[in-house]
């Protein structure tokens, strides 16, 4: 598990929302729910906070990485970026009316797929190397969302997105050293310093907008 130097709880703890009811919807990467997701469901949960990670497939497949190209066609072709949008609204419309804050987090694809939910009339959006935001860079987020990118992509220029998304409306960006899946430790691409930066940016931000104030670098 991640060695972090402040918790979501104890950041939580400080805030004026102590008592906020608040859930946290977790979408994975093309592997599906794994142990890098489960690590990361286990950083917010806590007295106040649901956290529900969900799988994209209508199966419990799980790809290891080694197979980074059948688990990517496997996405492409089972599950794709629309179909899931319809299930993940209602999911998350319902987690409105019962929730004071609904907060979605995203990886890779399912980076992609918050990105395109930070639409919805939620409290917060983060989105980790999601690469395929840059084709849907019409979506104007609703809440405050935070996307984080690598400094290297093998597919596109990572540069040319940070500059548009610094452009939209309720988007901060913040960048860390390191390719697509730094913040994964079982990721052949695992950098520690820039996981742990990822995560205390990550902490940084709820706790920042759950007491309404702006984020800052």
């Amino acid at each position: 598990m991640f060695s972090l130097p402040l918790s979501f709880d104890t950041l939580l703890k400080n805030t004026t929302e102590v008592t906020m009811n608040k859930k946290v919807f977790i979408l994975p990467e093309i592997y599906g729910v794994n142990d890098f997701i489960h690590q990361q469901a286990s950083q917010y949960q806590n007295e106040y906070t649901t956290v529900e990670y969900v799988s994209l497939s209508s199966t419990t497949r799980i790809f290891p990485y080694t197979q980074e190209e059948e688990a990517y066609h496997y996405f492409i072709k089972e599950i794709g970026f629309d179909s899931p949008l319809k299930e993940l609204t209602r999911r998350i419309e319902e987690a409105t009316i019962i929730y004071d804050a609904v907060v979605v987090i995203g990886f890779s694809v399912g980076a992609a797929l918050a990105w395109r939910l930070s639409t919805l009339p939620i409290q917060q959006v983060i989105c980790v190397y999601g690469s395929r935001i840059r084709q849907y860079l019409d979506t104007i987020p609703s809440c405050p969302t935070l996307v984080i990118l690598p400094t290297e992509e093998k597919s596109f220029d990572v540069q040319t997105l940070k500059e548009a998304l610094t452009t939209i409306p309720n988007t901060q960006v913040r960048q860390f050293s390191g390719q697509h899946g730094f913040m994964d430790k079982n990721n052949a691409n695992y950098c520690a310093t820039s996981c742990t930066q990822a995560q205390s940016a990550i902490l940084h931000f709820l706790s920042n907008t759950c007491k309404g104030d702006s984020y800052d670098d």
